[in-house]
């Protein structure tokens, strides 16, 4: 009896044992974020995932594929040019905050876009905004709201600092159209703008004011309250044009027009 039994659990372990090793094996990866599943069975019941045959990459960033097709059509679609009006008191038609946000073809929506104006002073950044009807963060706003002074420049961290928190309150909030109105001359100045709002899964645009230092300097003599010319010229040896490379989903240049140098238009 003892003999039996003895011989009836070993064939019973082993049988056990056989099975747990044809059972599936389970996946250690967190490629797909769900650690421990087990992997799919792949057969001719269960095919395998659709593999895509295009460029993921150059579909994404509009650059040439392997080879060296790409869309004509799709960079126009995210750079535009504007040309300042001759009365700039004229809200243009159209504006983007009486549009829905654009989602494109991106697998997950945005949920929003940040807006962010570059450009010197005098460059007409301040209109561009009052022609939308647009209140932005502004560096200047919070220099009132803080100092009681808009030519306060000694603490230039807390200001910021504290307009950076102000957009990321926007964000959680999930305000659709955000615009940021500073300098943001450098792509380095630009860097933390794009990556909290990518943090909150918002797309960046850039609105570029392209205009000649000679203009900028004319209509800030005009301006009640004047930027040294010195430091408009230490400025504009700083700025850079915005480039998709650094996270903008969309580029938009402003340019005066043609022989009009527009003085009087604040900035």
């Amino acid at each position: 009896m003892g003999v039996w039994y003895t011989r009836t659990m070993r064939n019973w372990m082993r049988e056990r044992m056989r099975r747990r090793k044809k059972k599936p094996e389970t996946n250690e990866s967190e490629a797909t974020g769900k650690v421990g599943q087990q992997k799919p069975v792949v057969d001719k019941h269960h095919p395998g995932p659709i593999v895509p045959t295009y460029d993921e990459r150059a579909a994404e960033t509009h650059e040439p594929d392997a080879e060296g097709e790409f869309n004509p059509g799709a960079l126009d679609k995210r750079i535009e040019t504007e040309v300042q009006p001759e009365h700039p008191s004229i809200p243009p038609a159209g504006v983007p905050e009486q549009r829905p946000v654009q989602t494109g073809k991106s697998p997950r929506p945005p949920k929003g876009v940040v807006v962010l104006a570059i450009g010197l002073p005098g460059s007409g950044k301040t209109t561009w905004f009052k022609r939308r009807g647009v209140t932005p963060l502004s560096s200047d706003m919070l220099r009132s709201i803080l100092f009681d002074d808009i030519t306060e420049q000694r603490y230039q961290g807390l200001v910021f600092s504290t307009l950076r928190s102000l957009l990321r309150a926007r964000l959680i909030a999930r305000m659709p159209w955000n615009y940021v109105d500073a300098s943001n001359l450098a792509a380095n100045e630009r860097r933390q703008w794009i990556k909290m709002a990518k943090g909150f899964g918002y797309e960046v645009h850039a609105v570029f004011f392209d205009v000649p230092v000679e203009v900028c300097l004319a209509r800030n003599r005009n301006r009640d309250r004047q930027v040294k010319e010195e430091v408009v010229q230490r400025m504009a040896a700083k700025l850079k044009p915005p480039a998709f490379e650094e996270g903008f989903a969309k580029i938009t240049v402003v340019r005066v027009k043609q022989g009009q140098s527009q003085p009087g238009e604040p900035a």
